[in-house]
């Protein structure tokens, strides 16, 4: 086995593929959180829980109706979105018109609430889910073995990260909604139904942490803390893209997967820090963030 500066690359490239996964929920996560804020300009700090929401979800499916990792894959989200569209119209749509730290409040005393309900339920131990049978084992690449399983959700979340990007950024529904949020007193004049349109743009940012959810169960387990663990990380990933940058979020998202990965190699203290130490120069730099718009 060759190695690299001292390192065995089975090593080396063991971390990249944990990088790589973990950059992966990173993106996916960070590409709701930007979602949210690029069209309705809400810090939606309740993410995290909503993320550990999709896992839950799964599970009682599967626990209490006996739906498997591919029809939750599929349900989950839908839920979730269900569950975040009924969030707005009651509670999220009411601090639209005011300053952005009430969002923030409200949407983390949301995250306090479906945490500590979750714990007071089921614990904090973990609850384990099993992935598809479709998808165990892996193969042996000769410098490392690759489990099917990870390669699905890194493919799986290029996939979706792709079609949420060109479907904002490249079709017309995407334009629609652009303007709506951008400009809703013109976008009224034209007959679009603003507020729905909010509604649904919302439903589909959280979706998009519950199809995260889903596919963090079976690695990770089903566990009430799993999205408070994660969500400071991505809130930094989503500062280094851009506030509200459909592209930063998931370039920023995959590629400082892969760096924290490398760290974890070359220099392991750092490897819990290096995200906030690149958030830190990247405010200094470039404020907007790498992909953002300054104001």
């Amino acid at each position: 086995m060759g190695d690299l500066v001292g390192i065995p690359l089975q090593v080396l490239f063991g971390q990249l593929l944990i990088g790589l996964i973990n950059g992966a929920f990173y993106a996916v996560l960070s590409l709701g959180l930007a979602v949210i804020f690029g069209l309705l300009n809400i810090i939606n700090f309740a993410h995290g829980a909503i993320y550990t929401v999709g896992a839950f979800v799964a599970w009682m499916l599967l626990e209490y109706l006996g739906v498997n990792y591919w029809g939750a894959l599929i349900l989950a989200p839908v839920i979730v979105g269900v569950l975040g569209m009924v969030l707005e119209r009651t509670i999220i749509q009411r601090i639209y018109r005011m300053d952005h730290l009430y969002g923030l409040l409200l949407t983390f005393g949301l995250a306090l609430m479906i945490e500590g309900g979750l714990r007071q339920a089921y614990g904090v131990s973990g609850l384990p889910y099993n992935m598809p049978p479709e998808l165990s084992g892996g193969v042996n690449l000769g410098f490392m073995y690759l489990p099917w399983y990870r390669a699905w959700v890194v493919v799986a979340a290029l996939i979706l990260c792709v079609a949420i990007w060109f479907g904002i950024e490249r079709t017309k529904l995407g334009a629609t909604l652009r303007a709506a949020t951008e400009n809703p007193s013109l976008a009224k004049a034209f007959g679009i139904n603003v507020p729905r349109l909010i509604t649904l743009v919302y439903g589909l940012g959280v979706g998009l942490a519950g199809i995260a959810g889903v596919l963090a169960a079976p690695i990770y387990q089903v566990n009430p803390l799993m999205g408070s663990n994660l969500i400071v990380v991505v809130f930094a990933v989503v500062v280094i893209g851009g506030m509200g940058s459909i592209s930063g979020a998931i370039v920023s998202g995959f590629a400082l997967g892969v760096v924290e990965g490398l760290t974890k190699v070359f220099y392991p203290p750092a490897s819990n820090l290096v995200i906030f130490l690149f958030m830190a120069v990247i405010l200094l730099v470039r404020p907007a963030g790498l992909f953002g718009r300054n104001s």
